[in-house]
């Protein structure tokens, strides 16, 4: 038997590497499938839940800019995978009957709709999965920021962030074997540590907005699943936490 989900309504934040699964490039169609059976897990315990999805896997604004392109055409360029990967995320939940709509912060209204916080809102009060891509359609920012931004617009109760590790670490651990996780971290934290889980523009958002966000890693089967539950392994990012030390849903 499910137990009864912690959250309500939250926002998953996917990298676009997380669709790699072994490859170098592009977009695994076994790893795209097995994040849709997930979500339709978690959707059958009736938690209202939207996508933020990045495009590392296609290409990287940042790495473009490095090697001579200029940086706005780059980001663009960015964000045009990000709506590819969520494409992707779209048909692969179609195909397990879950009903999608992917979203973009720049206009291209033959393959998607366009960002509306109210039919945002309204896709997700009809059960809904909303795939938001394109970024917040400006430059200069990481996917990092339009998800805390996004997370915010829809009242979600929590950010949750997908890696490849289950939490936040002082260092790299597949590079450092003695580094060492965190199981609670409050926003100022993250900043005045440089952490980097997050860009520290999305950080100060989610703090602002009083939306606790919870880092860990989607390679592990299931544990979406309990992550909304408020089990599991992860890293808890918040001010305010109950008397059992989980965040408390908004």
């Amino acid at each position: 038997m499910t137990s009864r989900p912690y959250y309500k309504r939250v926002l998953l934040k996917l990298s676009g590497e997380a669709l790699l699964g072994n490859r170098d490039y592009g977009i695994d169609p076994d790893i795209v499938s097995r994040i849709a059976q997930e979500v339709s897990h978690v959707l059958s315990m009736g938690v209202e839940l939207c996508i933020v999805v990045g495009g590392g896997n296609i290409f990287r604004g940042v790495a473009g800019a490095s090697k001579g392109m200029d940086r706005v055409t780059a980001d663009y360029m960015g964000m045009l995978a990000t709506v590819i990967n969520g494409l992707a995320l779209q048909t692969a939940l179609g195909a397990v009957g879950v009903d999608a709509r992917v979203q973009s912060a720049i206009p291209m209204e033959m393959i998607c709709e366009t960002y509306v916080r109210r039919r945002a809102l309204d896709h997700l009060a009809k059960n809904r999965v909303v795939i938001f891509t394109a970024g917040s359609g400006n430059p200069f920012f990481t996917t990092d920021t339009p998800a805390a931004l996004r997370a915010s617009e829809m009242s979600c109760n929590a950010l949750l962030k997908a890696t490849k590790v289950d939490g936040v670490y002082d260092k790299d651990p597949a590079i450092h074997t003695d580094a060492v996780r965190y199981d609670k971290l409050s926003y100022l934290d993250v900043l005045s540590r440089d952490l980097r889980v997050m860009d520290a523009s999305a950080i100060s958002l989610a703090r602002e907005n009083n939306i606790p966000i919870v880092v860990f890693s989607i390679q592990t089967h299931g544990a979406f699943a309990e992550i909304v539950q408020g089990k599991g392994k992860f890293t808890l990012i918040s001010e305010e936490k109950d008397e059992n030390g989980r965040f408390s849903p908004n």
